[in-house]
Order: structure tokens, then C-alpha cells, then sequence
């Protein structure tokens, strides 16, 4: 099947079940509903972004500020959204708005948005995880503040292999079930363990649940979003809610696909 990758790496990577990605729910105050679902009790959700206005925003906004607190005491992971806007960004605009997520949130660790693909930009990468690593470490005598940075570069399709020596997830797939239902993965991630790769896949009819549960397991993801929600002219607009089967996704979390 084309989605398959060879059974040597299948078997090298299959994970025995999938934990939950969100790449970033509406603002709190639009959506309450969806951020406390998030901290149901038994839900595998490994984190979650806090984009509490195209980044961290100007000044602390008490709505963000209740959900990750709510999160983090669920013991889920909050991340920071930095978008690297595939290296035109600069360096200084990231480490400042990476500040603010740890002072204001207490940011367990940061997604690197629009991440770079290509070799040639590794090198800034590296540095600009270097950086938010040593940010987190500064502060991990605070109260509350997790020691370490858990960093996601958010790719959206396979990077240079380096890549995988800097971040701690890889997002290797991000688009539509038209597309993931045909898609193949590297083969340098079969020499990888299925938690540091993510696919983010929308457009996805209740239908294909299982089917796109069984090809993440055959590609070695370890952590997924899925939604039948669509793009609707905006990238960001199939994360902004819940899909319309969460419940059944989310019963799947943690306990594999059978084949």
C-alpha cells in the first residue's frame, strides 16, 4: 500500500498506541468548553499550543492564563507557538516572544511554527533551540517551571535528517486526509522511536478514523491530531475547535490500532 512504509521499518517503528497533539484551540474565552475537555481525566493529550494572540501576545492575558494553569495541573504539556516563518524571522523576535511564554505561562516548551526543511538553514535552527533550552533551564528554580524545553519543530512534511538531532518531536506530516491517505514516510525515521514524530492530519471524514490511526501506527507517529474539520481559507481554522468524533478519537489514544 502506498502509505506504508517497508515492513522493516514498520516493525522498528510501530507504536503500540498514539497520544494527542493540539496545535492550537480558539482562545480560551471563545472556546471553554474545548480547552476544559482537554483535562478530562484518562485523555492522552501530550500537549497542547497556547497561541494567545498570533504568539504570546503583548501583556498577559488572564484567559490563557487560567487554561495553562488548568493544563499544566492535568499534567499536560504547554507549549508556546513561535513561528519561525521558514527562517525569515528574526532571531531576536523568537528568543523575546519565547521570554514571555515562560515568564507569563510557565511554557513547558515552545512549537516551532513554518519550522525550515532544507539543510542549509539547520545551523539557525540548532541555535535558536540551543537558546530556548538554556531560557527554560535559567528558570527551572522557578515555581512551577518544568526544567526542560519540550520543542516540536513544526515542519509540516520530512526535513533534512539533522533535524532530528535538535528537536525533541518532528512534525512530519500536516494537511488534509486526501493527501495523508497516499503518503509515505522517510526512511531515516525508521532509525527513530515513534514518540519524536507528530502528524497533524484535517479534512479526515469519521469514516477513515481508524484507517488514518493505522497508517500513523505504520509510519512510526507517536502523537496525532485528526479532525474533520476543514482549512476554510485559514491554516489555522481545522485546530480552532474539537472534531465531531473526539470522543471516539479520543478512546483510541494510548491503546494502538489493531491490523
Amino acid at each position: 500500500m502506498p502509505h506504508l512504509i517497508s515492513p522493516r521499518a514498520a516493525a522498528a517503528t510501530a507504536p503500540s498506541g498514539v497520544g494527542i497533539g493540539v496545535p492550537g484551540l480558539a482562545h480560551p474565552l471563545l472556546a471553554p468548553a474545548e480547552w476544559a475537555e482537554l483535562t478530562r481525566p484518562g485523555t492522552p493529550v501530550d500537549w497542547v499550543v497556547l497561541n494567545a494572540g498570533h504568539g504570546p501576545g503583548e501583556r498577559p492575558d488572564p484567559h490563557c492564563l487560567a487554561a495553562a494553569g488548568r493544563l499544566r495541573k492535568a499534567g499536560v504539556r504547554v507549549l508556546g507557538h513561535l513561528d519561525l516563518t521558514y527562517g525569515a524571522r528574526p532571531f531576536g523576535e523568537v528568543v523575546t516572544e519565547a521570554h514571555r511564554y515562560l515568564d507569563w505561562y510557565l511554557a513547558d516548551g515552545f512549537l516551532l511554527d513554518r519550522c525550515p526543511t532544507e539543510r542549509a538553514a539547520l545551523p539557525e535552527v540548532r541555535r535558536t533551540v540551543a537558546t530556548l533550552r538554556a531560557l527554560a533551564a535559567a528558570g527551572r528554580e522557578g515555581p512551577g517551571r518544568s526544567p526542560t524545553a519540550h520543542v516540536v519543530l513544526g515542519h509540516g512534511g520530512h526535513p533534512y535528517p539533522g533535524y532530528a538531532e535538535s528537536g525533541d518531536q518532528l512534525i512530519t506530516f500536516e494537511g488534509p486526509w486526501s493527501d495523508y491517505r497516499w503518503s509515505q514516510a522517510a526512511e531515516w525515521t525508521a532509525d527513530y522511536p515513534p514518540e519524536r514524530f507528530c502528524h497533524l492530519v484535517h479534512s479526515l471524514p469519521a469514516g477513515h478514523l481508524e484507517e488514518a490511526l493505522r497508517i500513523a501506527r505504520w509510519q512510526g507517529a507517536g502523537t496525532v491530531c485528526f479532525t474533520d474539520r476543514t482549512e476554510r481559507g485559514s491554516a489555522a481554522a481545522p485546530w480552532e475547535t474539537m472534531p465531531g468524533y473526539w470522543d471516539a478519537f479520543v478512546s483510541h489514544g494510548g491503546t494502538g490500532v489493531s491490523e
